[in-house]
């Protein structure tokens, strides 16, 4: 990332969802290196995205913890981080993404709150999605991207005027490209705080796929790269998407 922008995160609070237990990579990781930790293009996953969130003045990450939470801390606290003020909040038995995101909303408290998968990264301008949030004062904003393969992850449908009109399940052998959720979302404290009313483990499937028609924006990012390193296949290719834009997210 070049910083083009800087600052548009700057009042913004960042949750990144970091305490999946990564099974699928076990057998590349092994059980001692959570998914997060991850080598990418010779880093530590983690350290790739935060410089990534400094690059937009990102000042205050919240991250939510569950396997692996020990590791984490250990190597903020031996490494060190580009942002300025890092939190964590670990989870006292896997709760899923919205069940972390519930424990870890108290320390939420900006005015727009960003949330991130933390096995996921694309080079998209978040100062773009940030303005389109504030343009239409939305209640959410969901950052989309094409993709080759879109049944891997589940499509998103779009209305002319933005908003989000279905979340498709992931379909295992579908075929052809669509667009698709990029893992990073903004939301307004109105939606926090339906968060932490609404029941079930699940971010995408318990909370965004049940929300109220008009509740939800798409932002799409034209002409960008994503990975994820869910499974060893993505994971072997991130570390060359990360290389081709220099390695410095």
């Amino acid at each position: 990332m070049n910083g083009r922008a800087d600052g548009a995160l700057a009042g913004i609070d960042v949750a990144v969802l970091a305490g999946g237990l990564g099974t699928r990579l076990r057998p590349v990781l092994g059980d001692e290196i959570p998914k997060v930790l991850a080598p990418v293009a010779g880093r530590p996953f983690l350290d790739v995205m935060m410089e990534w969130l400094a690059n937009f003045g990102a000042r205050r990450l919240v991250l939510c913890l569950g396997h692996g939470a020990a590791e984490v801390e250990a190597h903020l606290a031996r490494s060190g981080s580009v942002l300025p003020q890092v939190e964590t909040v670990t989870e006292p038995r896997p709760l899923g993404t919205a069940g972390a995101l519930r424990s870890a909303a108290p320390q939420l408290r900006s005015e727009l709150v960003m949330v991130m998968n933390g096995d996921s990264w694309t080079d998209a301008d978040l100062g773009a999605l940030v303005a389109e949030h504030r343009a239409h004062d939305a209640f959410m904003t969901v950052l989309c991207v094409s993709v080759p393969d879109a049944g891997r992850y589940g499509r998103i449908d779009v209305a002319p005027s933005g908003e989000i009109t279905r979340f498709t399940e992931k379909e295992p052998g579908g075929e052809g490209g669509g667009l698709i959720n990029a893992g990073v979302y903004l939301l307004s404290q109105a939606a926090l705080a339906m968060l932490r009313e609404s029941e079930g483990p699940s971010f995408e499937r318990d909370f965004m796929a049940k929300l109220p028609q008009r509740h939800a924006r798409a932002h799409i990012a034209e002409r960008v790269r994503f990975i994820d390193i869910g499974t060893p296949e993505s994971f072997f290719q991130a570390g060359e998407v990360v290389c081709l834009v220099g390695g410095d997210a």
